[in-house]
């Protein structure tokens, strides 16, 4: 094999080599994780505790606690499957695991400081328009990375999800208001952290083969996940 193959061959795999590393940045589908505010640091959390005013449906909040299972949510969408890269300006859902609601949003005051309320809501992940968020990546990106900001827009009423300044007393002592808010600002910036990632899969770029080393490129497939719990 001549000196130029060796280098086209490098070259090849160089490349191969960053876009795989690019692509481990990226959220895809069925991805679980925490997701947490910029201005705040408080994690996106629900629970099994209802509001007492409002819709009455199941409460979501923001909580300082790092620790608390109860802060996974898992990305879902139409036509999204299992390690697919999700696009920015996508249209998705994120089903809290535990009580296995999605997290909704609708004409409803918030009790503390009567913005939209958000809730979660539908047994066992079952969906309506409500619980529809937009993807809206703040850098200039095609798809959502795990290093970057985001907001989420509701579908139906154009808001965004907000962490409000504001802080609830008994039963859910010290953990913060969660709604949604007509206008951007860095409260409702949002990024995810910790969590179980599904690996995304493409296609090779090209296949090559040298008669002497019978190299071969193969696809990367998505049943990998990357641990960050």
């Amino acid at each position: 094999m001549n000196n130029m193959n060796i280098i086209v061959q490098c070259s090849i795999l160089i490349f191969l080599f960053d876009l795989t590393s690019t692509n481990q940045d990226v959220v895809t589908c069925s991805s679980t994780f925490k997701l947490i505010n910029q201005q705040s640091g408080d994690r996106l959390h629900s629970h099994d505790v209802k509001y007492g005013s409002g819709s009455g449906q199941q409460s979501v909040t923001g909580t300082p606690n790092a620790d608390d299972v109860n802060s996974y949510w898992q990305v879902q969408g139409e036509n999204c499957d299992r390690g697919t890269p999700i696009k920015c300006d996508s249209i998705i859902r994120l089903f809290h695991v535990t009580t296995r609601r999605n997290l909704h949003s609708h004409d409803f005051a918030s009790p503390l400081s009567h913005n939209q309320e958000v809730s979660a809501y539908g047994e066992d992940g079952l969906d309506n328009e409500g619980d529809k968020w937009k993807v809206i990546c703040t850098s200039r990106n095609d798809y959502w990375s795990r290093k970057d900001g985001i907001r989420l827009q509701h579908i139906v009423t154009g808001k965004y999800l907000h962490l409000t300044g504001d802080t609830y007393g008994r039963p859910i002592h010290g953990q913060k208001e969660i709604c949604c808010y007509p206008y951007t600002n860095n409260q409702n910036i949002w990024k995810v952290d910790a969590g179980v990632y599904i690996r995304p899969s493409f296609e090779p770029l090209s296949s090559i083969r040298d008669d002497q080393f019978n190299i071969h490129s193969q696809s990367i497939h998505t049943d990998h996940v990357d641990y960050e719990l």
